[in-house]
Parts: C-alpha cells; structure tokens; sequence
C-alpha cells in the first residue's frame, strides 16, 4: 500500500516591468501573501530601461507566453503599455494607464490597483466634505490618485505637473467639475488641505523635493506615493512644520493587496503583505546605515 505526501503548492509566476525597480518590496509581498495562501509564488523583477513600444511589446509577449499569471508595471511604463494591451478594464480605460496586467486565456488585459490601493489608504486623511487636495506630478501615479480622489468624492482636486499638457489632460479625464490645473505648486497649496506627490521625486538615490518647505503649514496634510525611502525628503519636512503625513507604505501593501487577487481570485492578507514589507524596509535601512 503506497502512501502519498500533501499535494505540492501551486504555481504562480508573478513580476514586475520597470526600470528602476531594485528597491521593490514587490517580491516580498506577493510571495509572502501567496506562501501563505497555500502558493508557490515566484515574483520576477523585469527591470529594462529605456524600452520601446517593440522592447515592451517583446515582454508582454513572454508574459503571455511563459506562464506568468500576470505582472505589476511601474515607472515609466504605466501609460505605455496601454495600447499594446489586448483589453482595459474600464478604471483603467478612463485614466489610460495601467499598473497591473493580468493573463486571462492567452489575453493581457491591463488593471489599474494603484486607484483602488490609494483610495483604500487616502480615506483616513480625508475629512467629510471640504477636502482640497494638491496632486503633484500627472503621470501613471498621478492619474491614479487623482482617479482615487475623485473616486471618494473630493470635490477640489488641484493638478500641477512641469508638463502643462498633462496636467491638461489629466484633469479632463476625470470629468469632474472639481478637477482643475494650476500652473505652479504655490497655487496648488493655496487654500488645501492635503497635498500629494505623486512623482518619483524623492526616491532614492534621488534627495530633492517636489515641494519648496516654505510652502508647507501645520495644518496640511502630506503623502507620498514614493516607499524608498519611507520618510522622504518632502514629508521629513512636513514633519518638521507638525503636519500629519502618510508614507508610501499603505498605498504600497494595498495596491499590491489588489493586484495579488486579481492575479489569483484569491483575497490576500494585507497583514501579511505588511509584515513583508516591514521587514525588506528594516533590512534596508539596517544596510543603509551600516554602509
């Protein structure tokens, strides 16, 4: 009589395409949300700089061809990948930018979660009604937190970006008449009550802010899409004029949260990712400051 052993855990051949991507708390997330789930999740980081629309469209094609469930793309490719895509999700039609795509009978079909994880992580932030909110930067990150604003019914939503055009856009995808452009950060945080970087302004090795300090007060609210570092230069500042202020870290575990389940069908446990991603910033700093 011949005993058999519990069923070995299932596959799931996840990544990433970006550049630069070595810093990502991705891997450990996702791997860690799958191990616990009864998975053997493998999380491949596709860092390629500089590609175009063909060196893009070469990748999407192994990631259709290889196994891959899906993949998370981050900058500067969210707004790229859009047209070589087979379908959008609506969320991710109406911004024309996508973070996550997932393979679905030989079909990539492209997903928005930085929305859906930023509107989750904005909420505590936001008072009942009178938000008015600074949106710095409207590129893929951009799009999608001002989507997610608008998404929780903030009905003042400034956008500045070094680029007028597209902030222009921007703000006329949303369709919303709180949604407006403002030529200079100073105009966008006259009056507001948060602001929001949502350029990778601050991210290391980069130490600039997309914020002269001056410009920030006591009763504002700062958050930064940027996770490395997890204390920006913008919000060290912040903290410095008794501003409340939110990391990158929510934004980061609930976008991945809602990629994971896309990928799977499976609901993962954002404490899981949390502890995940603690421990690769821990491990971070700890090298960091050894160096």
């Amino acid at each position: 009589m011949s005993s058999r052993g519990p069923a070995a855990p299932k596959k799931l051949l996840t990544g990433l395409i970006g550049a630069p991507i070595a810093h990502s708390a991705s891997p450990a997330m996702h791997e860690r949300a799958a191990e616990a789930l009864g998975l053997r999740g493998h999380y491949q980081l596709i860092e390629v700089a500089g590609a175009d629309a063909i060196g893009l469209s070469m990748m999407l094609e192994g990631v259709r061809r290889l196994g891959f469930a899906g993949v998370n793309v981050t900058f500067p490719y969210k707004e790229a990948v859009v047209p070589l895509l087979d379908e959008l999700a609506q969320g991710a039609a109406a911004m024309g930018a996508v973070n996550t795509v997932v393979v679905k009978d030989g079909r990539l079909i492209g997903h928005n979660t930085d929305t859906t994880g930023f509107a989750r992580a904005v909420s505590p932030l936001l008072a009942p009604t009178g938000n008015a909110v600074a949106v710095i930067g409207a590129g893929g990150v951009g799009k999608a937190i001002a989507f997610a604003l608008a998404d929780r019914k903030v009905s003042d939503i400034r956008i500045f970006d070094s680029e007028p055009a597209r902030a222009e856009k921007l703000a006329s995808l949303l369709n919303t008449t709180g949604a407006k452009v403002v030529t200079s950060v100073e105009g966008a945080l006259d009056g507001a009550t948060g602001l929001i970087n949502g350029t990778p302004v601050g991210m290391l090795p980069n130490r600039n802010t997309p914020v002269p300090p001056a410009l920030l007060r006591a009763d504002l609210w700062v958050a930064d899409a940027v996770y490395s570092p997890l204390i920006t230069p913008l919000l060290a500042a912040a903290q410095e004029k008794g501003a409340r202020i939110m990391t990158g870290r929510e934004l980061a575990i609930y976008q991945a949260a809602d990629a994971f389940e896309l990928f799977t069908g499976l609901a993962p446990s954002t404490e899981v990712m949390g502890e995940a991603f603690d421990a690769v910033m821990a491990a971070r700093s700890a090298a960091y400051q050894a160096a």
